[in-house]
């Protein structure tokens, strides 16, 4: 017959259950006070759980529930990992998915800043860049383009779907001061056709 657990063998496994690292002695009487001997319940806990889909172990005078290693191989799943990138690698990734293929010199030349190498190493570890072969100029500068995981990504048929300005405004991407240049160059450009005219 099956002895249920006193209260205190329940607060211990408790403890222990909702702990994120293994506890200590000293750490687990903090959460259960003296209402027992703490080295027999976890005797007996580590007995209870023996054999089960989790067990109960003590590590260098540490103890946690961890999963038998027969077992590890069942819960080892893929975790897609989010990661916010940059405002330097959204302006590289946009430059480069508007004008592909392009050269790191040729963003650099949108940007009007040096791109760091880390930049397109982030972008083609995200699966979202390529190289995409060398221009045909002197010193063959490497080229890259985007990906079909970037299209899948970001829900594109084709490169033909990358919203266009007009989208971008209507949206309120765009940055003020990006806003506010627009407007310049377009009066400059009235003005040096009325001097003309």
């Amino acid at each position: 017959m099956i002895q249920e657990p006193d209260d205190f063998a329940r607060a211990v496994e408790a403890a222990l259950f909702v702990s994120e690292q293994p506890l200590t002695l000293a750490e687990l009487k903090l959460h259960v006070g003296d209402g027992g001997d703490l080295p027999a319940t976890l005797a007996q806990l580590s007995q209870d759980y023996a054999g089960r889909g989790i067990n109960l172990v003590e590590r260098g005078g540490r103890w946690h529930f961890q999963t038998p290693p027969d077992l590890a191989h069942i819960l080892r799943r893929e975790k897609d990992e989010t990661r916010k990138l940059s405002r330097a690698a959204m302006e590289t990734l946009a430059i480069i998915a508007y004008h592909e293929p392009v050269s790191r010199a040729e963003i650099e030349a949108v940007r009007g800043v040096q791109v760091a190498k880390g930049t397109l190493d982030v972008l083609m570890e995200a699966g979202w860049v390529r190289p995409a072969g060398r221009r045909e100029v002197p010193g063959r500068p490497l080229i890259y383009a985007t990906t079909v995981e970037f299209l899948s990504h970001f829900g594109l048929s084709s490169r033909r779907d990358l919203p266009g300005i007009e989208d971008l405004r209507a949206a309120g991407l765009l940055d003020p001061v990006d806003l506010a240049l627009e407007g310049l160059g377009a009066q400059s450009v009235l003005e040096n056709d009325d001097e003309e005219a």
